[in-house]
């Protein structure tokens, strides 16, 4: 998997060969979550709009159309494939299962340049959802009349709903921040690491390295999203003084930083 992942980077995103790997691989799965987010709320949209919504009594269409479980399906993004679950709408008049008009739309997207993932993550960064949704929907090539406002509303939720997603559940041991020029954007990315190695992308605000008031802003974020740090954690950053200050200010003798070794080779 890890192989197919640098397949993947060097064949769709050649902007991220000059960045650290264990950042940037983790920031293209972020991205990628935050498509599939996306690509299932237009999904459930449709089905919704057969079948009402989930556990409302309100069925339209006299109740003609039930959920009727899963599928396994996929949605192809430039060279990528997205595993998605795709509902079953059964139709109860013609005794079959129906084709969702959208997910048959949306089984092969264009590739995600750096254009757009830099504005996916300026969006997020500034807590500006509405702009993702719509940034996303237009690389679709969704028109606003096939959304609904009611969808852009529910997809605006969805993310808000990821990026403010809980954190107590995790261990996290170590925390690798480091600053990024996406679509000349200066953004700085926090990805955590858990006591099983696994990698889970934190947060990401737009910024310079060198502003420590920005930085304890999203390190205080992580925290209250429930960032265990009592045991101490380690912090691999690229070297700004800004970036270590807000560290230091924010976490005191728990937190143990290290210059990152790429940036030590290179700089």
């Amino acid at each position: 998997m890890e192989n197919k992942s640098k397949e993947i980077k060097r064949k769709k995103v050649d902007w991220l060969l000059s960045q650290p790997i264990e950042t940037q691989l983790e920031l293209i799965s972020h991205h990628m979550e935050i498509c599939r987010l996306m690509i299932n709320s237009v999904i459930e949209k449709e089905v919704s709009d057969y079948t009402g919504q989930r556990y409302s009594h309100d069925k339209p269409h006299n109740n003609r159309f039930c959920r009727w479980g899963f599928n396994p399906g996929s949605v192809k993004i430039g060279d990528q494939r997205i595993p998605v679950d795709v509902p079953r709408v059964f139709d109860k008049e013609e005794n079959n299962n129906i084709s969702l008009e959208y997910y048959e739309m949306l089984k092969e997207l264009p590739h995600q340049d750096q254009q757009l993932m830099g504005s996916v993550l300026r969006g997020l960064s500034m807590r500006d959802y509405g702009a993702v949704v719509n940034q996303l929907q237009d690389s679709f090539g969704l028109s606003s009349s096939t959304i609904s406002r009611f969808f852009i509303e529910r997809s605006k939720e969805a993310l808000e709903e990821f990026e403010a997603r809980k954190l107590t559940s995790e261990e996290f041991v170590a925390i690798f921040m480091d600053g990024k020029c996406l679509a000349m954007q200066q953004m700085v990315i926090a990805l955590g690491v858990t006591l099983t190695g696994r990698k889970i992308p934190l947060g990401v605000i737009q910024t310079t390295t060198k502003n420590a008031t920005s930085i304890k802003g999203l390190l205080k974020d992580l925290i209250e999203r429930g960032l265990k740090f009592e045991d101490g954690l380690l912090f691999i950053i690229d070297g700004s003084k800004g970036m270590r200050k807000a560290i230091i200010e924010t976490f005191g003798e728990k937190a143990v930083i290290q210059r990152c070794q790429w940036h030590n080779i290179f700089n």
